[in-house]
Parts: C-alpha cells; sequence; structure tokens
C-alpha cells in the first residue's frame, strides 16, 4: 500500500503535504516524511519538496525538469543547456538556470542547482518546451539564448572584437563552430535590445553573420 501510493506520484516533485496526504492515519506526517527520505524511498529537494526515488518509483529523474520546480518561474540555461543540445562537449556538473528571482544555489543528493537572476523583460525571450524520452517535459532556453545568458554572466566575456568571439566560442567553451550559421539572430538582436552585454552581443552577431 504505501509503494503502490508513492509510485503514482511519479517523479515529479510533490510538496510535504502531498506526501504526508498518503498517510492519513498518521497524526505526524512530516515524521513519517521523514523516515522514508532516511529509507531512501523519498529524495529531499530543499526544504518542503520532495521526490520519489528511482528505486521506488521506478522512473528515472529529469534534474532539467526538477530545476525548473526547485525555483519558479525559471528555466535551465547556460552551459547546462548548451550542453543539452551538444553544443559543448564537457560535462557539467551543476545544473544552471536563470531565475526572475534573487540568484541562489541549492544542493541535494542530485547535485547542485544554480539560480542567476535576469531581468522579466529578458526572462522570455528565446524559451522552448522539451521533452525527454521518458515523457517528462521542461523548459529551457534556445542554443541562442543559453549562448547569450553564458556570455551576459561571465566576466571574462568582453567580445569587442571579432577575434574576442572566436576566442571565447572557440577556447573557452569549446562551441561546436560548425553549429554557428545556424543560430538565429533574431534571438540573439532581441536579446541585446534588453539584456545584459549588449555590445558582446552585437559583436556575436557580427561574427556570425560575416
Amino acid at each position: 500500500m504505501t509503494t503502490n501510493a508513492l509510485i503514482e506520484l511519479g517523479n515529479v516533485p510533490v510538496s510535504m503535504e502531498t506526501i504526508s496526504a498518503l498517510y492519513p492515519h498518521i497524526s505526524a506526517g512530516d515524521k513519517k516524511v521523514q523516515e522514508l527520505v532516511k529509507k531512501g524511498d523519498v529524495i529531499r529537494l530543499k526544504r518542503g519538496l520532495y521526490v520519489v526515488s528511482p528505486q521506488t518509483s521506478g522512473k528515472t529523474l529529469s534534474t532539467e525538469m526538477i530545476a525548473n520546480h526547485l525555483c519558479s518561474p525559471s528555466y535551465v540555461s547556460m552551459s547546462s543547456a548548451l550542453r543539452f543540445y551538444g553544443l559543448i562537449p564537457e560535462a557539467v556538473y551543476t545544473m544552471q538556470s536563470m531565475t526572475i528571482k534573487h540568484s541562489r544555489t541549492f544542493e541535494n543528493d542530485l547535485g547542485r542547482f544554480q539560480y542567476v537572476y535576469i531581468s522579466r523583460e529578458n526572462f522570455h525571450i528565446g524559451l522552448r518546451q522539451e521533452t525527454n524520452n521518458d515523457g517528462t517535459t521542461f523548459i529551457i532556453a534556445t542554443p541562442e539564448k543559453a549562448l547569450c545568458d553564458l556570455i551576459a554572466n561571465s566576466p571574462k566575456a568582453n567580445l569587442r572584437y571579432l577575434r574576442d568571439v572566436e576566442t571565447f566560442l572557440s577556447e573557452d567553451i569549446r562551441f561546436d563552430m560548425d553549429a554557428l550559421k545556424s543560430l538565429n539572430t533574431d534571438i540573439l538582436r532581441h536579446y541585446a535590445e534588453c539584456g545584459k552585454k549588449a555590445n558582446s552581443i552585437t559583436t556575436l552577431i557580427k561574427y556570425i553573420t560575416k
């Protein structure tokens, strides 16, 4: 009965109250949740937010989808998104996201989740919904938006000249240079109009369209 109830929750993050409601015969529902965490049936993501472990639910966990839930509204971006698209070769060990809330970081058994502030005006530019193989969906930046977010929040990314762009892309982040021409420059221009590092983004556009 207990395991079946947890399985029905699937792999979507839920509140402590949701899990406690599965055990109406237990008065101290929060202690029951703590017990489930100790047993490994449930994973604590942050205060008040949990997810059923893959061993119990039989479903894989999407760190991208969990990142959306840990801090909302947010979307996966920067190196995490570029790696998701296969545009950079290195593994990314911190799940990076952008949010209109203040910057923060969460650490739990699934890893490290970093959230970087972005203005409301720039938040909705270049977003899409992706679906993992298991059917879980999440919000992620397009490649163009992810690259802009990375440039805007990299202190050393001061792209004044075309050679600066080439160095940043090919050496600093090892971006797939063959994919550059397929980037949507309209998204880049929109970002430059209301986002940080407008001059650097403009130089990037010049490099792509040269």
